[in-house]
């Protein structure tokens, strides 16, 4: 994305909620993405012990 592009979207995101609802909004996103990045990361640490379990079923099977 360009730095023109980023201007006219904080812009309009300006004129849309106004600039005293920008804060409460970051932070809300923030939070969000902070919430999704834990998920994901629990989400790998569960599947990955099952993929080796898998694993060393398929070899002790041949």
């Amino acid at each position: 994305m360009k730095p023109s592009h980023l201007v006219v979207v904080i812009f309009v995101l300006i004129i849309i909620f106004g600039a005293s609802k920008l804060p409460s909004i970051a932070k809300s996103i923030g939070q969000s993405a902070k919430v999704l990045k834990k998920e994901m990361k629990e989400l790998q640490d569960d599947v990955q012990p099952e993929a080796i379990e898998e694993s060393d079923k398929g070899n002790e099977t041949k």
